[in-house]
């Protein structure tokens, strides 16, 4: 399976970016291509309507590599109760036909406890771009975000690492059962 993740954060060793890249890792482990769009690596211009996205060579790959996803991950942080401008900005360069039947998994990271109004708000932006949203998410906030800050050592966050598995796989299989009916739909 094709997987993007958008890391949606404009800051240099982001907890956001760190747990997108776990979740990348881990998904590649079990034989999954995977493709991260670091948003601070690959910053795009302003979003404008009266722009032609396409000759945008960032977001020209992005459009390109969501076009051929089977998949997503949204990473951000949780800014003011929200998800980060950046990926905000991302999200306006793609549309129904980067998302449209595609499992959809959020993640955000808060300085609180957890992140869970950014999460609501990509779930809801999601199913308008015609996405399926994953039942489950994650969110990592407080002390949990030492498990990404400190190096990612699993018998000290095995509680956070084990969540993030389990978030993982129901993603994967959510995501393949989409991808078999939609080619059982294809062939008959």
């Amino acid at each position: 399976m094709q997987i993007v993740i958008i890391a949606g954060s404009n800051r240099q060793g982001a907890t956001s970016t760190k747990a997108a890249a776990y979740a990348g890792q881990r998904l590649a482990q079990q034989g999954h291509q995977v493709r991260l769009f670091d948003l601070h690596q690959q910053p795009l211009p302003l979003y404008s309507p009266d722009a032609n996205s396409t000759a945008v060579e960032p977001a020209a790959a992005l459009q390109q590599a969501m076009l051929a996803a089977d998949a997503v991950i949204l990473s951000t942080p949780e800014y003011h109760g929200s998800f980060s401008g950046v990926l905000k900005n991302a999200l306006d360069f793609l549309g129904q036909s980067h998302f449209s039947g595609k499992t959809v998994l959020s993640i955000s990271t808060a300085g609180g406890p957890i992140g869970v109004s950014s999460l609501q708000q990509l779930q809801t932006i999601v199913r308008n771009l015609h996405g399926i949203n994953c039942p489950e998410w994650i969110s990592i906030g407080g002390t949990q975000r030492t498990a990404f800050e400190q190096g990612g050592d699993y018998e000290t966050h095995a509680a956070v690492f084990d969540r993030i598995h389990r978030a993982l796989d129901t993603f994967v299989d959510l995501a393949s059962r989409l991808q078999r009916s939609a080619a059982a739909r294809t062939i008959g």
